[in-house]
């Protein structure tokens, strides 16, 4: 079953990437069969992304979270899953076009990497793992599809006097608004207990709550950018622009902890690469 991976991830990937070409397409000719065709290729990717992370599940006995590998197939599973929601609560089926790239980029990293299933590793041999892990893959899923919604805000709010312009197709600036916050509001809390349940596992493991190990400190940051979302929404009324634009901040530094740190400062996370 370990040779079926790869050939399911190539579906699931090109299942995204049709996605993206309809959505394409669609936002061009503002055909809206197209669109509904391009959210059945969502469907389809993520039915396939479902399968896969259920048969590596099935090859380790357990949770896929081991890994770079593991995670980042949880990870689009969770952004792919929160595009869903989002997308039927507020009518935001346009907004993958700005969704479907970055399933995609991912997904291309996917099949680039090594799957075969190794050995669990000693440190992350804890019950610990199942929460630590899933927090963070529910938290990043939720910033992904928050950094498009607000790139899509971006875009149309530069252009929304220019009534010629097919950005008009694009949710209204306030819908898109409210999604993005309600992303962000579902994510910090996750994120949180990423942090907090890491502190705890990483007293157990290593015999400290916290070191500054890249990673952590990263993690740290990432909270801070999305806590300062919140608290100047809440307490200053921030919205629009400047919200969308701390949106986008925060999802480069949940990339650049995940990728970034891991490529380009290792430390004791080193072997989630």
């Amino acid at each position: 079953m370990e040779q079926l991976q790869l050939p399911l991830l190539w579906f699931m990937l090109a299942a995204y990437l049709g996605a993206f070409m309809f959505y394409a397409f669609s936002f061009w000719s503002r055909n809206a069969a197209i669109r509904n065709l391009a959210l059945k290729f969502v469907y389809v990717g993520l039915v396939l992304n479902t399968v896969v992370v259920v048969l590596r599940s099935v090859l380790i006995g357990g949770l896929p979270l081991n890994n770079g590998f593991e995670f980042g197939l949880c990870f689009v599973f969770a952004a792919a899953v929160a595009f869903v929601i989002i997308e039927k609560k507020f009518n935001l089926s346009a907004v993958g076009l700005f969704v479907m790239p970055v399933l995609v980029v991912l997904s291309i990293w996917l099949v680039s990497l090594d799957l075969t299933v190794q050995p669990v590793m000693p440190a992350l041999r804890s019950y610990w793992l199942a929460v630590h892990v899933s927090a963070a893959v529910i938290s990043y899923g939720s910033f992904a599809v928050s950094f498009a919604v607000s790139i899509a805000y971006l875009i149309k709010d530069k252009k929304q006097h220019d009534n010629t312009s097919r950005v008009q197709e694009l949710p209204a600036l306030k819908v898109l608004d409210e999604a993005s916050y309600k992303l962000i509001f579902i994510g910090v809390p996750f994120l949180t207990i990423m942090i907090v349940t890491g502190a705890v596992w990483a007293e157990y493991a290593w015999g400290s709550f916290w070191s500054w190990d890249p990673k952590e400190t990263w993690a740290l940051i990432t909270w801070l950018v999305y806590a300062l979302y919140l608290h100047t929404r809440f307490m200053k009324g921030f919205k629009g622009k400047r919200a969308a634009w701390l949106s986008v901040l925060g999802f480069a530094a949940v990339i650049f902890t995940f990728f970034g740190v891991s490529y380009l400062l290792p430390g004791m996370h080193s072997y989630l690469v």
